[in-house]
């Protein structure tokens, strides 16, 4: 926020001109710290236009990773925390992040610790991000932490992006599959059929199938519009609640294609993950309870919860997961077991890591490839025979 402000010198000269800070108290230490007795201040007011719309100032997993790397190394080149955070809040664009990175730098030149900071915002910093700053002040390896942090968020960041570029080319063909039956429905089959019903003759089953589909949809298109939107509301609620979580989280990994797939991005997540959390000095029982947290499916966390249960009692971690042989394959049980009996469990699950990206590359790749003859075939027979139902008639009134 942006502060107007009015205020006199130790040599009585009057000063004015804005001050930015999280709060009103912050702007006022911050003035009386240049040794300014102030006699106004309030809070700047911007015209409408000038104002940003909300949506375009979201956080963004982006803006986080640009973020974590780029106080990754200003803190290793031995640059002060506090000035670290004031240098990146002034040079970060988006307007949501510069505030809170204002607000933190404040409480850490307050005393606050750094991790306490962070803590404040959990809809920005995950519970994970916490815990790693927390590990690194705890054993004094801040700079280390803050490297392996923001190499994470790049992988996840990468892999999250991935995930959601294989998803761009199907959408895509569904939203013209959509507007295509839309045109086809409401201006070619309504001046097709005027032309169709003025012939004597007969007309195909299928082409009046087609033309009575195409008035009930424009007469009555709302209702199956309706029932879908319906459907996906109360679908969405049941996903919401535990139950509706659990059935979902279990029967989406026996899906075909999409099963295997989601298997490998929550054994991705889980390895490194963990990896990066025991490299940061956390306990293995600890770590385990933050990592049930990330992956971000029911069953993945239930078996996660009860491995962190059992470590606790002395049972290591490959014989825990090794109950759970559909979600957990052989060799990553069998990588776990060689990384606890040679003590480098951590780069065991980076090796794995590495194994699992490239696999869910190749996966990717050929969902793709299978994908898209397929829903090119579907664009060919839904259009295709939409055409063709309206040209048979018209064909045979020509030959006639």
């Amino acid at each position: 926020m942006k502060f107007d402000y009015q205020a006199r010198t130790k040599e009585g000269e009057i000063r004015s001109g804005q001050v930015e800070a999280s709060s009103k108290e912050a702007a006022i230490i911050l003035l009386q710290k240049h040794g300014l007795f102030l006699t106004f201040l309030e809070q700047t007011i911007s015209p409408f236009y000038a104002k940003k719309i909300k949506i375009f100032g979201r956080l963004s997993s982006k803006d986080l990773v640009v973020f974590s790397r780029q106080l990754a190394i200003m803190f290793r080149s031995k640059i002060p925390l506090v000035e670290s955070l004031k240098t990146l809040s002034v040079q970060t664009s988006n307007a949501e992040l510069k505030e809170k990175i204002l607000q933190i730098s404040e409480e850490v030149e307050a005393g606050t610790s750094f991790s306490a900071a962070l803590s404040r915002f959990p809809e920005v910093f995950s519970t994970f991000f916490i815990a790693m700053v927390k590990t690194g002040e705890v054993s004094g390896k801040l700079s280390e932490t803050l490297d392996y942090l923001a190499g994470h968020l790049e992988r996840e960041y990468y892999l999250n992006s991935k995930t959601k570029g294989a998803m761009i080319y199907p959408g895509l063909i569904m939203a013209v599959v959509f507007v295509v039956l839309l045109i086809m429905n409401y201006f070619v089959i309504p001046q097709m059929a005027e032309v169709l019903m003025t012939n004597e003759g007969p007309l195909p089953p299928v082409t009046k199938v087609v033309i009575q589909g195409s008035a009930f949809l424009r007469k009555w298109g709302f209702i199956p519009i309706l029932i879908l939107v319906l459907s996906a509301f109360l679908g969405y609620r049941y996903y919401l609640s535990e139950k509706g979580r659990k059935f979902f989280d279990k029967n989406v990994l026996k899906l075909p294609l999409i099963g295997p797939f989601i298997k490998l991005t929550c054994l991705t997540r889980f390895a490194e993950n963990l990896s990066t959390l025991i490299v940061g000095g956390l306990p293995i029982s600890q770590a385990l309870g933050v990592v049930a947290n990330i992956v971000d499916n029911h069953s993945y966390k239930e078996v996660i919860l009860k491995t962190r249960e059992k470590v606790g009692g002395g049972e290591p971690i490959s014989s825990v997961l090794s109950q759970s042989p559909e979600l957990f394959e052989p060799i990553f049980i069998q990588m776990v077991l060689v990384g606890e009996k040679t003590g480098t469990l951590e780069k065991t699950l980076m090796d794995l890591v590495a194994f699992y990206q490239r696999e869910i590359d190749n996966n990717i790749n050929n969902i793709i490839s299978i994908l898209e003859p397929a829903l090119i075939v579907f664009l060919g027979v839904v259009v295709g025979g939409l055409i063709l139902a309206i040209l048979m008639p018209m064909y045979n009134m020509m030959s006639i």
